[in-house]
């Protein structure tokens, strides 16, 4: 007989690992879980996952677990339903979709090739603390301008991200309480955090250049609450989800010196004679964009989101009470052999997409940053192939990475050297 609480010691044992145990092999479409009070169903069929996060939000929406998050977000898009939740997301997402047409090309290209030299000038780097400084600067210059969050500003914004993030995702799936003085430390810590990035938000907002995307939220007449909880989710999840996917990115591209020399060449043929990207032809930068989803595809950022189902409904041949939870995770669908054959292995040739593919998530709450997070992918790859050759200095393969609230690269020692004495420019001459 199993323990009411056999699957919970389980999952904080070792999450990846027991969503793909769970997951990958099963004939039940819901794996019943045994994770404490209330029913926890996995999903384990892909074909689920649509009709689940496409259902009304009177049928199936955001449950106890994603509102655990207001700790740190607040009452931001991420937790909101309905009519608020649909008007916040409209502007969000027009503003971004004008910009990754064209104006932030040119804008994400100049920061990637400032950190990329400063990298290049500092030797060996850990990849993830490399990279998650530089999607914290690509995300505030979108949403402010360029150069108004000063490095101070994205470190300490790092940093006290880091100090509550920890203990929050421990408090998810959390059934013992904590002792009265460990709770209060942990309180005191995330209150320190969160007053420590309400400051640098404040400071960016106030210097905010006009035509960024905080005058798309301008424009909604947000309260100064609403309108702090909505930029510092932008910047925490632009700095976890990018920041992630990038180290990942000059992981790849260390171990794949010949796919590599493609992206670089790759990279010429989308750029001006001046060495530019030119955002007019970067659909021609097919291999890069499929080395990208394919990045995203072993290593998505968000490895698990959960729905609460509202009232009574059948589904995968189940009667599901009123508050059952469904667990969707997409490192296990990403993984499963069932969908992707030889699922560990890194192959850019794959197709991307269907049911089983979603490191954005599916439906009307798909990620609202997602074309500019895969723009600025796209740029990472491209802007550091032509100018570096990436050198990974740590063993391989890579380490486990670590599940918190998203999942965080492992220790990655790299070094970039310069491809060669051959510029861009000279590259194009000649062509």
């Amino acid at each position: 007989m199993k323990l009411p609480l056999a699957d919970l010691i389980a999952f904080q044992r070792d999450q990846l690992g027991f969503f793909e145990s769970r997951g990958n092999g099963a004939s039940d479409p819901l794996v019943p879980l045994s994770m404490g009070a209330g029913p926890v169903y996995l999903v384990s069929d892909a074909d689920l996952v649509k009709p689940i996060l496409r259902a009304p939000e009177d049928t199936i929406d955001k449950g106890q677990l994603i509102y655990k998050l207001r700790e740190i977000i607040g009452e931001s898009s991420m937790v909101l339903s309905g009519e608020e939740h649909r008007t916040r997301r409209a502007a969000i997402h027009g503003q971004l979709a004008k910009g990754v047409s064209s104006s932030f090309v040119p804008e994400i290209t100049a920061v990637i090739r400032q950190h990329a030299a400063m990298l290049a000038r500092e030797g060996t780097f850990d990849a993830h603390q490399a990279t998650a400084p530089l999607a914290v600067r690509i995300v505030s210059t979108i949403l402010f301008g360029h150069g108004v969050l000063s490095a101070a500003d994205e470190t300490a914004l790092i940093t006290a991200l880091h100090l509550a993030e920890d203990d929050l995702a421990a408090e998810i799936f959390k059934i013992i309480p904590d002792f009265p003085w460990v709770k209060a430390r942990k309180k005191a810590k995330l209150s320190a955090a969160k007053n420590t990035m309400g400051f640098v938000v404040e400071k960016a907002r106030s210097d905010a250049k006009r035509h960024s995307l905080i005058s798309a939220l301008d424009e909604l007449d947000l309260s100064e609450k609403a309108m702090h909880e909505e930029i510092l989710l932008l910047l925490l999840s632009g700095h976890h989800t990018s920041g992630s996917a990038a180290a990942w990115i000059l992981y790849f591209l260390a171990r794949h010196p010949d796919l590599a020399r493609q992206i670089a060449d790759e990279a010429r043929q989308v750029s001006t004679p001046d060495g530019d990207v030119d955002a007019s032809r970067l659909s021609r930068a097919t291999t890069t964009m499929a080395f990208v989803k394919e990045v995203l595809r072993l290593y998505p950022s968000a490895y698990w989101l959960s729905r609460e189902t509202k009232k009574p409904i059948e589904m995968g041949g189940r009667q599901l009470k009123a508050g059952t939870s469904l667990l969707i995770s997409p490192w296990q669908m990403q993984r499963n052999p069932r969908y992707w054959p030889d699922p560990e292995t890194f192959d850019i040739n794959r197709i991307h997409s269907g049911a089983a593919y979603m490191p954005f998530g599916v439906g009307p709450r798909v990620c609202v940053g997602m074309s500019l997070a895969l723009l600025e992918l796209q740029l990472i790859a491209l802007e550091i192939a032509a100018s570096f050759e990436v050198e990974l200095v740590s063993s391989e393969p890579a380490p486990p990475p670590k599940p918190v609230i998203t999942i965080i690269p492992p220790p990655l020692q790299m070094r970039l050297h310069p491809r060669g004495a051959v510029t861009k420019r000279e590259l194009h001459r000649a062509a």
